[in-house]
């Protein structure tokens, strides 16, 4: 979540539906990158092997 936080910060939309494309859009942007959510995985240092 900081990640797309980050990529919002120094943009001004006029209205709330402009936000909630441009939220909607880098979220998709996100979904295919695999090596970025790889890593957002690796950093909470879980382990997500099955019990």
């Amino acid at each position: 979540m900081a990640h797309l936080k980050r990529s919002l910060t120094n943009l001004v939309k006029l209205d709330i539906d402009q936000l909630v494309a441009l939220v909607k859009t880098r979220l998709k942007r996100t979904q295919y990158r695999p090596e970025l959510i790889d890593g957002f995985i690796a950093k909470t240092r879980l382990d997500l092997a099955p019990p």
